[in-house]
């Protein structure tokens, strides 16, 4: 993939005959195609990654105290398979399947438009879009993407989390942890940990559709297509995509860290108000330093080469069978 140009179809620019609606049309279908493929695309990845993304939340929610519950990420999963069973590595994946579909879809969606604007403001008709806009398009995609995202990922992370072992606290469904979040916090509690959605979705998402354009250029100059112009067979499109996920989840990772640290904080306990995002990220870097705010790191840039190869892939297959 050319990095001037954009695996996904840049809007059509407003057409000047008022009388015709067909632009409109257009863009409806281009936006339903983004929907409906982004969210086949975010469910397939959200089932390969699961396991190893509640594996990442119990290493990062971890308590203060010393020593820590588990030694690392192989630690972690054979307690919890001990004590919960392979499933229980899958509890409360009704909300991150949700999350993943509209997160997926939202990205993609969202990413277009942004090409659309920025194209049809600052080139000509023709130009092709470089990559600095496309980046820019990326960051821009993954800060709308990060308003709808906050609210699943708090009652994900608090499912997430095992039980307290003592019986004292008893596991709380999903719309027990809704309406608990509600009646601490308000609606205004479900976006509690936005600032660390924001700065990873952000920085994450420029990270995550330039390194996919950007690897995608590589391997086109490397094939026999100089003129860039044929699609990247299914297993270069895997490997574009694996690095973009991966280059997603390392850059940004300390966010999301801090993130997973508030939002399965006990709301039911904040008799003090709630800590800002700068607050637990200097008391996590005061307590465990750089190491902390990326523990958990490993597994998650390992899971998320696979699950991000198979979105962009399965996104790239429906949309060349039935774009």
């Amino acid at each position: 993939m050319a990095l001037s140009e954009s695996p996904i179809p840049i809007l059509d620019s407003p057409t000047t005959d008022v009388a015709t609606n067909a632009p409109l049309i257009d863009q409806s279908k281009e936006a339903l195609k983004d929907i409906s493929f982004g969210s086949i695309a975010g469910i397939v990845g959200k089932y390969i990654e699961y396991p190893f993304d509640t594996v990442k939340v119990r290493l990062q929610s971890q308590p203060d105290h010393v020593p820590l519950k588990y030694k690392g990420p192989v630690d972690c999963f054979k307690q919890s398979l001990s004590r919960d069973g392979f499933l229980g590595l899958y509890r409360g994946i009704s909300a991150p399947l949700f999350g993943a579909a509209v997160e997926t879809s939202s990205l993609f969606f969202s990413y277009r438009i942004a090409q659309g604007a920025f194209q049809s403001t600052f080139l000509q008709p023709g130009q092709t879009l470089p990559f600095s806009a496309l980046l820019l398009c990326g960051g821009a995609s993954g800060a709308f993407t990060s308003i709808l995202l906050t609210p699943i990922e708090l009652i994900k992370c608090k499912m997430q989390v095992p039980a307290d072992n003592s019986g004292k606290q008893p596991r709380l469904s999903i719309p027990q942890q809704m309406a608990s979040v509600y009646r601490h916090q308000g609606i205004l509690g479900f976006w509690r940990g936005q600032m660390g959605t924001f700065i990873r979705e952000t920085g994450g998402s420029a990270a995550w559709f330039g390194s996919y354009e950007g690897v995608g250029l590589l391997l086109k100059q490397a094939s026999s297509d100089p003129t860039g112009n044929q699609s990247l067979p299914v297993w270069q499109q895997m490997m574009a995509g694996a690095a973009a996920g991966m280059s997603y989840n390392f850059m940004f990772y300390p966010a999301d860290t801090i993130k997973s640290r508030m939002q399965t904080e006990d709301v039911s306990k904040m008799r003090d108000g709630k800590q800002s995002f700068g607050a637990v990220g200097k008391i996590l870097w005061r307590q465990q330093g750089l190491r902390g705010l990326y523990r958990g790191c490993g597994i998650t840039v390992a899971r998320s080469a696979p699950s991000s190869a198979f979105i962009f892939t399965i996104y790239e297959t429906l949309r060349s069978h039935f774009g």
